[in-house]
């Protein structure tokens, strides 16, 4: 059984920084993706950013493309989502979630996620 981990959220004002940070463990982890969901309150919760794992290669939401970067630690069962330009529209819990599968927008085809952290973007 695999087991993320989740932390680094906060508070901070509109234009500040976050970075989240997710620890993978288990007996074997190798996922297709790494992946990081958010969820509003009143809301569905949403794609943000994804990394392939092997391949190392990224795909964002249209909302967060240049001001979020998603990014594999020197740990290889680590994985970072580097927020800049926060804005208060980014206010919510953040997953991070791992899956086998290949899909990887849809929160149905995760198998893992992280406890959630929270972040919050005052004006």
């Amino acid at each position: 059984q695999v087991q993320l981990v989740d932390s680094g959220g906060g508070l901070v004002q509109a234009g500040g920084s976050l970075r989240l940070s997710c620890a993978a463990s288990g007996r074997t982890f190798n996922p297709y993706f790494m992946t990081w969901f958010r969820q509003a309150p009143g809301k569905e919760r949403e794609f943000v950013a994804t990394i392939n794992w092997s391949a190392g290669s990224s795909i964002y939401r249209d909302s967060v493309r240049g001001r979020f970067t998603i990014f594999r630690g020197d740990a290889k069962n680590t994985v970072y989502l580097q927020m800049n330009s926060l804005q208060p529209e980014d206010t919510a819990i953040y997953y991070c979630a791992a899956t086998n599968s290949g899909g990887y927008y849809f929160r149905e085809s995760y198998e893992y996620w992280g406890q959630g952290t929270q972040v919050t973007v005052s004006s």
